[in-house]
Parts: structure tokens; sequence; C-alpha cells
């Protein structure tokens, strides 16, 4: 089986500059505590020129370097983090195994689709960029291989060959090989993994016992740990802690647009879209609340989200700061994308989501709805109100969401000469006619409008079983300073009424 691997190089660091970009070029550290001691953990690159190196104790940091920035380090973050991004690179790999806290390993097996195995590389790290993360990809064929090649290696992208990884691996540093048989390779005099490899076999078990033959046995290219893909979560779901309660929104929204970028990664590696989502804000000492957010349509787009979420949560008024920040997906579609037909915009069709979405916020979901085709003939009962809201089998375009089993190009094809504004029921005209009978004017709106012009008619009549039976004659009637209305004229009184106005 053909593996890759992803290395970042001070991951922590790295996700703490995508949460917080004020950091960028700034000396700050990430501590933990050790043995009642606040020490270094993980250190950005201008601590790093400063002298700060993981282990060192926080007061020594902040002596070598005086104006250094310090925040907790919290493994449960970085794991979250980690873990969102391996599965936004499900959409170039099948499956992802952690290797926390600054890499993973994935399946190799579609590189094919990508050109090679170094056009998938170059793939993962596209969309390790996207994300904010700068990295180093290798292929091989065993995960010992791929890993400390990326982590110890120097090109950025690296394909082993079958069969090649003792060749790959013997002028890295002995500093690679993992664990105690380390100190035993160097106490006699060793530096290389190649030389570890080039000892006999016999030899290295005579001396350093299973665990020294394992790891000579791993220089040469030889390991069989199987790949694990990881288990993914049923529910989306995101949090996460700040590092002081929030008092006010500014501080918020960043915590908010990282959990949201994380969700919708999650969302677009598993080609699925979100149709409601709920905040929970945990309040520092005490107190909580559930904020719910319905979208006029199913979206993956952290933009459009965050939008939305600021929409929701910059009024909001609590008695105590936040301390932790958590969106579920409580209901999600297939993603299908969205097709665009030449001279679309989509910036038009996002800032009509914002205001949909706001509107069903904060209205209620009941305060909009969709037309609904029916399966009756007569025009004023074809349409039916629906919940404008995406069914679970498919998600459609801006406007009316419908199952596709219910709507069928001959009904698209009978309705293409519809009005969209059909009038719940049909109103009498107050009509001038010639003595053929033919429109002349009508009355509309206080007004007497003369006829421009004039197309059809198209009959349409049945339900000769019912209480109400109808014969129509309908024309697509241009009237002056009006537009194009949709008028019938009833073959039981002879009189014209109007049925509805097109756009």
């Amino acid at each position: 089986m053909r593996l890759g691997y992803l290395h970042f190089s001070r991951f922590p660091a790295q996700r703490k500059v995508i949460e917080v970009p004020a950091l960028a070029g700034k000396p700050f550290v990430l501590e933990e505590e050790v043995r009642g001691q606040r020490r270094v953990a993980f250190a950005s690159s201008s601590a790093l020129k400063a002298g700060i190196r993981s282990g060192l104790t926080l007061t020594a940091a902040t002596a070598l370097e005086p104006s250094l920035q310090h925040f907790p380090y919290r493994a449960e973050d970085e794991l979250r983090a980690l873990t969102s991004l391996g599965e936004a690179l499900m959409c170039v790999a099948p499956g992802f195994q952690l290797s926390e806290p600054d890499g993973m390993w994935f399946d190799a097996s579609a590189a094919h689709l990508f050109g090679g195995e170094e056009g998938l590389c170059l793939r993962a790290l596209e969309v390790c960029s996207g994300h904010g993360y700068r990295g180093r990809a290798v292929v091989a064929s065993e995960l010992f291989t791929a890993r400390t090649l990326a982590r110890h290696g120097s090109r950025p992208v690296l394909v082993v060959a079958e069969g090649d990884s003792a060749r790959a691996l013997a002028p890295l540093p002995l500093v690679a090989l993992e664990g105690r048989e380390r100190e035993a390779f160097a106490a006699l005099g060793l530096s290389t993994l190649g030389e570890v490899a080039a000892l006999p076999a016999g030899a290295v078990t005579a001396r350093g016992g299973a665990a020294g033959l394992q790891a000579h046995t791993l220089c040469r290219g030889g390991d069989d740990t199987p790949f694990v893909a990881a288990v993914l979560e049923e529910v989306l779901e995101e949090r996460m802690t700040l590092d002081w309660p929030a008092e006010s929104f500014e501080p918020l929204q960043f915590a908010l647009k990282t959990v949201l970028d994380r969700l919708c990664a999650r969302l677009a590696g598993r080609k699925r879209a979100a149709v409601r989502l709920n905040f929970v804000l945990k309040l520092d000492p005490t107190g909580q609340m559930e904020l719910p957010l319905t979208l006029a349509r199913p979206t993956a787009r952290a933009k459009l989200l965050l939008d939305l979420a600021r929409h929701r949560l910059s009024d909001l008024r609590l008695e105590n700061p936040v301390a932790t920040i958590s969106v579920r997906v409580e209901e999600h579609n297939e993603d299908r994308g969205q097709q665009l037909a030449l001279g679309d915009t989509p910036e038009g069709d996002a800032a009509l989501e914002v205001v949909l979405s706001r509107l069903a916020t904060t209205l209620g979901e009941e305060s909009l709805f969709s037309a609904s085709l029916e399966a009756v003939h007569r025009p004023e009962q074809a349409y039916a109100a629906r919940a404008f809201r995406p069914p679970a089998s498919s998600r459609g375009m801006a406007g009316e969401l419908l199952p596709e089993e219910e709507v069928e190009l001959p009904v698209e094809e009978a309705l293409k000469e519809r009005p969209s504004r059909l009038l719940a029921k049909p109103a009498t005209l107050d009509a001038e006619v010639t003595e053929s009978g033919e429109l002349l004017a009508a009355w509309l709106l206080g007004k007497r409008r003369r006829v421009v012009a004039m197309a059809g008619p198209e009959r349409l009549g049945g339900e000769w079983w019912a209480q109400s039976p109808y014969s129509r004659d309908y024309y697509r009637v241009h009237f002056e300073g009006l537009g194009p209305a949709w008028v019938f004229r009833d073959a039981q009184d002879g009189r014209f009424y109007l049925q509805g106005l097109f756009d």
C-alpha cells in the first residue's frame, strides 16, 4: 500500500497565527505546566531566533525576549485542528491517520487522479495552504519511511519508489530515530540511519534485543505497521475555548471564524453542506446560551456562515463573558455545488442567501416559503406554499427548493410561459372589447390601460366532474404602462379575468 505523510513544522504555532493573524512575525510561545513549572511547548520562528527552545521555563524565555507573548497549550485544540485538516484532505485522499501533534498519514491510492504521486502531494499541499498551513509531503510504502523523511528531510515534495526506502533514509541523521535505541547507537559512534542499517542484524539483536532489532529494521526500510484510517465523527461539531473570556463581540469573532473555518473544512471534505446550525456560548463563570441558525440554501462556505453568525450574535446582551464557543451542524445535505450560466454573478446570489437566511433566523422558519408545483390543471391551484428549506434528497438553486422527483422536464416545459406572480383568485377585468370580442383596453390600478400586444389563445379546460368545471382561453397581454399579464376569457360568461403578472 502506498502512503503519504504531511508534516507541518511547529503545527501549534502555525495554528495560533491562523487564529490570531496579528501574531505573524512576532515572538510568542505556547506553554504548559510540567511538574509545577510553566514551560515552553512550542515557539514561533521569532522566538526561536531569540534563543527560546522547547522545555525552557516561561520565566527564562521572557528574560531572553521581554516582548514575548505566551498562550496556554491545549492538546485538545491541536487535535481538533489537525482532525479538521485531515477531513478537508478527504477531497484528495479516501482516509487519513493522525500523527499528533504535527502531521498525518494519508491514503495515496487516488494518485492516478492527480497525474501521479507527486501530483497528489502537490494537490494535498495546496489544500493545506488554502487553510493557512505550510508543510512537506512524502509518499512511500512504509509509515516510518514517509514520516521520517517528511519530518527530517528538506524537500517540500518527495516520492520514494517501492524498495528504495533504505537508500532514501540512509543520509538522515540519527536524531530521526526515536526511542532509547537512538542513544545506544549514538554510543557506538553512529551518526546516520544508513550506518545503523549497515550493522549486522545478529549483532544488533545480541546487543539491543527486540527493540534494537526493530529500530534496525526500520532504518533498512522495513515497517509492517498497518495504516489505520481515522474513524469520522457522525456529529459535526467544533468548539473552541478562548484564552481569555470575551466581554465584547470583537474578540469573539476571531474564535468564531476559526470554528467555522474548521467546520466548513470538514463539510467540504465530506462533500456535505450545512442546512441548520446551533451555536452554543458557555459563559464565565456560569451560564449558557443557544442560538439556532437556519440557512436559506445549504452551504459549506465559511465566509457566508460567518456573515450570518455576525448578524445573529453581534447584538446579543449577555450576563457574563463568553468562555467557550461551539457550533454544531444539526442538519446537512449532500453538496452538489452550484452550476452558473454564463453571465451569472455569484456575488449577487450570495447576497440573496444572506438576506433570506437573516429573515429566516430573525422572523422564524415559517416566515419564508416557496411555491411548490401541484398535480392540478387549474392554474390558481397549481401551486402550494411549502417551507423554504432544502429537502433531504437534494439542494436547489437560489429560490425554490424542491425534491428532484417532483420536477420533471415536461412540467417545466409546460410552465415556462407561466407568470411568476399568480393571483390567489382570478380578478374580473373591467374590459373594453370590440364587436368581434377582441380585448382593446382594461381598467387596472385605477387607470385605463390600452392593449399594446396580445398573444394566444391557449385553451385550458377540465374537471368536468367537479362542482365548478371550467373552460378558458388564456392570453399573454401587454398593457400600456404595466407590462405583460396573464389574462383569460371564461367560456361560460364570456368575460375577461386577470390570472397573474409576469416579471
